[in-house]
């Protein structure tokens, strides 16, 4: 398995068209969640993803600060079903963790989790900053890191 992080216009066709395969797999087949995935914020993002044997199994995006907020957010994160359980989600969201902190400079890290996955996160030293709120008919809610 070999983790990759890379701007947009330095991914492959192949690797484009397995992020958006695996994240419509994730968040609209399995979730069953309708929403608008192409929001044009992938073109500005880094893409921190797991591969093994050509398929990603492991994913999210980090984005620049005021893009989705004034600090850097992570978002779209995700593990496919069969690879959950594993560690590899905890490894993901580390590393972009110190992607951000080592590579980029920055100090604070706001997300948009979904509430069952509070000490998930909690655990990596996000913190919660609002209160549930409803977002594509799911519980979410707004957590920051700080280092």
């Amino acid at each position: 398995m070999n983790w990759q992080i890379k701007e947009f216009n330095q991914l492959t066709t192949k690797e484009l068209y397995e992020i958006l395969k695996v994240r419509a797999e994730v968040f609209v087949v399995e979730q069953q969640c309708i929403f608008q995935d192409l929001d044009s914020k992938d073109e500005v993002s880094y893409h921190l993803f797991l591969e093994d044997h050509s398929e990603i199994v492991a994913y999210l995006r980090i984005l620049p600060p005021n893009i989705s907020y004034s600090e850097v957010a992570i978002g779209r994160v995700l593990t496919k079903a069969e690879h959950r359980k594993k560690g590899i989600s905890k490894k993901l969201v580390q590393n972009a963790i110190n992607f951000v902190t080592d590579r980029l400079g920055e100090q604070a890290i706001r997300i948009s989790a979904q509430a069952y996955l509070l000490k998930f996160y909690n655990d990596l030293g996000f913190e919660p900053v609002s209160e549930v709120y409803l977002e594509d008919g799911i519980e979410h809610i707004e957590m920051l890191y700080r280092k």
